[in-house]
C-alpha cells in the first residue's frame, strides 16, 4: 500500500444518518443506536432542536451556520469527517431528512471513499414525504396525481441556464415538492404560471414539518405569495403545487397530526 492509504485497522467509521423530518419518534432505531454509539456528532439546525437536545453536548459539534452567521463551507467538513475518522473516533454525519435528498450526503460519501475512509448510509425519512405526509398531503395519489418531482428552491428560475426546467415539470401533470424555496418563492411559482400552469393550482407551505411550531398554509399558485407573507411562514418549510394540495382539506376534521397546542398550525 502507498503512504496515502489509511490502515483500516486504525481508523474510525463515518456513519451518514438521516434523522427524518425532525420528531425523535421518526429516528430510525438505527439512527438512534448509532446517535448513543457515535463519539462525535456533526451536524447542523436541520435535524431540528428535540433531536439535537437528546445529544450530550460534549460530542456534538455544529458544522452549520458560524457565528455571524455565514455557513460552514463544504470543504471544512469533509475534511473534519476525514480527521475524526483518522483518529479512530466513530462519526456521525446527522443530516435533517435523508442525506441523500438535497443533504450532500452523496459528496460526502465520494470524498471519504477518496480519502479511503470506511462509512456507512443510513437512511432517514425524507422531510419531501413526510413533511407533507404529517400535514395531511400525499405527494401521489390515484385520483390527481402519478408522479413526483423534488426541486431545490435554492434555484435562481430567473437565471439563463437555470437546472430546472419549469415549463417541463408544469407539463408532467404530477406533483412538484420545493425544498429550501420560501424565499424564491415568488420567482418559481411565476415561472411556472408562465409555463403554462393553472393558477388555480393548489399550493400548500408546510414549514417546521413534525417540530414544535409546525405551521401550514395552503392557497393556490396564484396567491400562495400572499398567503407566505400574511401567516409569516419561514424556513425551512416545504412546498407542495399540485392537486394533492388540495387533499388536506377533506381530511383536517379527523387529521391528528398536529402539535399539542392547535394554535400552532394555521391554515387559511
Amino acid at each position: 500500500m502507498g503512504d496515502d492509504t489509511t490502515d483500516d485497522d486504525a481508523v474510525g467509521l463515518v456513519s451518514l444518518v438521516g434523522s427524518g423530518p425532525g420528531d425523535p419518534e421518526l429516528l430510525t432505531v438505527k439512527a438512534r443506536r448509532l446517535l448513543d454509539e457515535a463519539d462525535v456528532v456533526l451536524h447542523d439546525k436541520l435535524p431540528g432542536p428535540e433531536i439535537l437536545d437528546t445529544i450530550p453536548e460534549a460530542k456534538r459539534e455544529d458544522v452549520g451556520k458560524r457565528a455571524g452567521g455565514e455557513w460552514t463551507p463544504q470543504e471544512y467538513t469533509n475534511r473534519r469527517l476525514v480527521e475524526l475518522a483518522r483518529e479512530g473516533e466513530h462519526v456521525v454525519r446527522l443530516k435533517g431528512g435523508d442525506p441523500f435528498v438535497f443533504g450532500r450526503g452523496g459528496e460526502e460519501m465520494e470524498h471519504l471513499a477518496s480519502e479511503g475512509i470506511p462509512f456507512e448510509v443510513v437512511p432517514g425519512i425524507t422531510s419531501a414525504v413526510g413533511g407533507p405526509g404529517v400535514a395531511g398531503i400525499p405527494v401521489t395519489h390515484r385520483d390527481h396525481a402519478s408522479s413526483v418531482s423534488f426541486v431545490t428552491g435554492h434555484e435562481d428560475p430567473t437565471k439563463a441556464e437555470s437546472a430546472v426546467e419549469w415549463d417541463v415539470l408544469a407539463a408532467t401533470g404530477g406533483t412538484i415538492v420545493v425544498l429550501m424555496g420560501v424565499g424564491k418563492l415568488p420567482d418559481y411559482t411565476a415561472a411556472l404560471r408562465e409555463a403554462g400552469m393553472a393558477p388555480d393550482t393548489p399550493v400548500a407551505l408546510v414549514e417546521r414539518a413534525t417540530w414544535p411550531g409546525m405551521q401550514v398554509a395552503t392557497g393556490t399558485l396564484d396567491d400562495i405569495v400572499a398567503v407566505r407573507d400574511a401567516e409569516g411562514i419561514e424556513p425551512p418549510a416545504i412546498t407542495v403545487i399540485g392537486e394533492v394540495a388540495a387533499t388536506r382539506e377533506r381530511v383536517l376534521e379527523f387529521l391528528r397530526n398536529r402539535p399539542a397546542d392547535e394554535t400552532a398550525v394555521t391554515d387559511t
